[in-house]
């Protein structure tokens, strides 16, 4: 089955789209360190439709808006730094492409081992106790028990 060229055509054009979320001269900053500025500081910002592109490379409707509040912010004169709080103030860590190393950050990443730990632990301790020797019977639950074993008849109270 051939594909028509205009079919494969509209697909390689369609497919090439968020190569071109930036191309728009309409949102590049005139200044181009201002723009190289705020190019790089919307890589490092997750597009919160997409979740696995930047906003640079995104041609969702609010990785647009995102790159337009960038641009603002960058030619308002604040710094990369900011920038990137005012972000994460407004949207949470989870805007960043690459969280900051928090104790909240460390957990999330440690909680998957610890738990692998913990299953470990819990089943070496119960598979140990398991193969301990029982303890012996005393010397009265000895007597007692040869007394019911030998007379069988007088526990259960049939002759």
């Amino acid at each position: 089955m051939r594909i028509p060229r205009a079919i494969l055509a509209l697909g390689l054009f369609l497919a090439a789209g968020p190569a071109w979320a930036v191309d728009d001269p309409s949102e590049m900053l005139p200044d181009r360190k201002q723009e190289q500025r705020a190019e790089a500081i919307g890589s490092q910002l997750r597009c919160l439709v997409c979740q696995n592109e930047s906003i640079e490379d995104s041609s969702a409707d609010l990785a647009r808006d995102l790159r337009h509040v960038v641009r603002q912010h960058v030619a308002r004169g604040e710094t990369d730094r900011q920038i990137m709080q005012w972000m994460t103030a407004r949207y949470g860590e989870f805007v960043r492409l690459k969280p900051r190393l928090t104790w909240a950050t460390v957990m999330l990443w440690a909680m998957p081992a610890l738990a692998i730990v913990i299953g470990i632990a819990t089943a070496a301790t119960t598979i140990m106790r398991r193969r301990e020797a029982p303890t012996p019977l005393s010397d009265d639950e000895t007597r007692r028990l040869h007394e019911l074993s030998e007379s069988p008849s007088d526990a259960t109270g049939h002759d």
